[in-house]
């Protein structure tokens, strides 16, 4: 066991005795280690990526306040095992607070759920089973009192990400924009601008709301338990307020495509109708309670705008000369923006169908 590890656990109120600690999981953001004790309960241990978190208060703050809340709503509902259907997290004993820090790093702990599973698998019944999760989750949070704040600033913001295009086709900081193709991406893109940034415009008029969402809807971001009914959702990092169209969207974004993002195939690229109508399914049987008519009129424009924010994004790094998201061969990021380009469209034909299903 290392020293140092138990060193950071001993700072948190933890009951029992450790016995061992071992990493857990794959996750790419934060590092997890499994905290086995004699006592009854086993903990996780996190650190914190403050790279890419960089107000560790605010985010803390976010998770202890959502937390608190769903705890507070399942006890008067009721249930049983609330332990195991909401994420419980351990302070820390010399200030209260639920990280600890060194001046460097920063760490936290939580409970362990005991007997829960996630799963990797994306199909019709599995985003049924998200869209249910991830909408019980916002109708939980649908009247939280407290105030929480955006862990990273303008994440899902379709007018921000439509700037920095313009910033960097204008500064062309590595001559790209001479390419044919570069200039027919954006030809295709930019007469979409003004329809896909409609989510801000209709906040700025007070007709869209923000509420408290996840905005990293995965299948692997909720757990099971042994029978299969779902306990709750994890990786409450990016919980912050945001539309709808974030958790929704994003969501279809990559389990609706029928390739990977990164599939140079773009004529195998399609969104699927049946990935859509499982998790709306199971998204709208739980948030329906709170949405608001216009929120739900724009779940196929959620369906459309994350492919396309993708592709702006996705575009914009490749002008730019690959400085955000790591590549692996020099035209990877614009085999990236070509998939989401294609993947919008496909979406976007598909709106129709999408509004019939809605009804």
């Amino acid at each position: 066991m290392d020293a140092s590890v138990n060193t950071i656990v001993s700072q948190f109120d933890i009951q029992g005795n450790v016995l061992d600690i071992k990493p857990l999981g794959n996750g790419l953001i934060n590092d997890t280690f499994k905290v086995h004790t004699d006592g009854a309960d086993d903990y996780v241990l996190q650190r914190i990526n403050n790279a890419i978190f960089k107000d560790v208060e605010l985010l803390q703050h976010n998770i202890e306040c959502a937390t608190a809340h769903i705890r507070k709503k399942l006890a008067a509902a009721g249930e049983s095992d609330i332990d195991r259907k909401v994420l419980r997290f351990i302070p820390c004993k010399a200030t209260g607070k639920t990280y600890w820090t060194d001046g460097n790093t920063y760490w936290r702990v939580s409970v362990f759920v005991k007997d829960a599973f996630t799963y990797e698998t994306v199909n019709p019944e599995y985003s049924y089973y998200c869209g249910k999760a991830f909408g019980r989750f916002e109708a939980q949070l649908a009247d939280i009192p407290d105030k929480l704040g955006e862990t990273i600033p303008d994440f899902h913001n379709m007018e921000l990400r439509a700037r920095q295009l313009h910033e960097a086709v204008k500064a062309d900081a590595v001559g790209r924009m001479a390419q044919p193709e570069v200039q027919a991406i954006l030809a295709d893109l930019l007469p979409f601008e003004e329809e896909m940034c409609k989510a801000e415009r209709l906040y700025r008029e007070g007709k869209l709301p923000k509420r408290i969402c996840h905005c990293d809807t995965k299948v692997n971001n909720m757990m099971f338990d042994a029978q299969g009914n779902i306990l709750c959702v994890i990786d409450l990092d990016t919980l912050m307020p945001s539309f709808v169209f974030s958790d929704f969207g994003d969501f279809l974004r990559t389990a609706a495509n029928t390739v990977a993002e990164d599939d140079p195939a773009v004529e195998k690229v399609d969104f699927r109708m049946d990935i859509f109508e499982a998790f709306t399914k199971g998204y709208l049987e739980s948030a329906k309670v709170f949405l608001t008519p216009l929120e739900i009129e724009n779940l196929p424009y959620a369906a459309c705008l994350f492919p396309y924010m993708q592709a702006v994004r996705f575009f914009a790094d490749y002008i730019n000369g690959d400085t955000y998201y790591k590549i692996k061969y020099p035209e990877h990021n614009l085999v990236r923006t070509r998939n989401q380009v294609a993947l919008f469209h496909a979406a976007l034909r598909k709106v129709p169908a999408m509004k019939a299903f809605i009804g």
